[in-house]
């Protein structure tokens, strides 16, 4: 072979393994993702108590509503460190407030709530996790990794009244917060060239934590289809489902709460 032909053999040979190397890349071996998208929830809530008044025992268990959908921020992260490990960031917030306002005026006896009267409430719960997650089987097309990691949960709830000269001002104000170990697992599929499926599962228990009356638990479970655009630049959307399912107890009785939450969720994918 001549001299000018092994050197164009050896250009195009060098050329061909950095597009090989850069589609491996969009693969899934870049160090860093991140995500950056919304999620259009919807929720299931229901409360729940017992407690004992003039020595007969009350039970409440009742479905409510805090209004229709909207859309609310989420964010995650992934840097991977080695082929096998990686750390995985997400956060989830949810804020909603309604308000009840009277058309007409109610009186009871010598008490009269006048038309215009209102409650309202304000209902705010986060989550943010970071876990540590090894790759227990690792191939070109699949990856399955166990997780984990700590996560932060925190639920505040404000009520405010105008009733005018029966009552007017704050009536609730409480925030709660706490970390917990959790664990988890993901799936991982590449089934063709720049797409990518991902689903990942999650739970915590309040008692492995730092939830103090609170007991209950807290799962997590989503799905995402991503599309590379290009090599750092890509499109993703999916489903995302939480629950969070919680009991207080005090010395007068226990008062639960139970909400779910749910929906589709889009956004844009940065890797490097």
């Amino acid at each position: 072979m001549r001299p000018v032909t092994t050197l164009l053999a050896l250009s195009l040979a060098a050329v061909g393994a950095g597009f090989a190397s850069n589609a491996h890349a969009a693969e899934g071996d870049d160090r860093f993702t991140l995500r950056l998208g919304a999620m259009n929830i919807d929720t299931d809530n229901t409360i729940r108590g017992s407690t004992t008044v003039a020595g007969q025992d009350v039970n409440l268990n009742e479905d409510f509503s805090m209004g229709g959908k909207e859309w609310e921020p989420r964010v995650d992260g992934v840097f991977r460190f080695s082929d096998r490990q990686r750390l995985i960031f997400d956060y989830f917030k949810w804020d909603k407030d309604r308000r009840e306002t009277l058309n007409d005026g109610i009186a009871f006896g010598e008490i009269n709530v006048p038309e215009g009267s209102f409650v309202k409430a304000e209902l705010k719960y986060q989550v943010a996790t970071l876990v540590y997650d090894y790759s227990v089987v690792d191939t070109d097309r699949f990856d399955l990794g166990l997780q984990i990691g700590a996560e932060w949960a925190q639920i505040s709830a404000k009520g405010y009244a105008d009733l005018g000269n029966v009552y007017n001002g704050r009536f609730l104000d409480e925030k709660e917060n706490g970390v917990a170990p959790v664990v988890g697992a993901r799936l991982t599929f590449n089934p063709a060239d720049r797409w990518m499926i991902n689903l990942q599962g999650q739970y915590l228990n309040t008692s492995w934590g730092s939830f103090d009356d609170y007991e209950g638990d807290l799962s997590r479970a989503n799905a995402i289809v991503e599309y590379r655009l290009t090599d750092n630049f890509g499109l993703f959307a999916g489903y995302d489902w939480f629950k969070l399912d919680v009991d207080q107890k005090g010395s007068d009785g226990v008062i639960g709460l139970k909400q779910e939450f749910k929906g589709p969720v889009a956004g844009v994918s940065l890797s490097f």
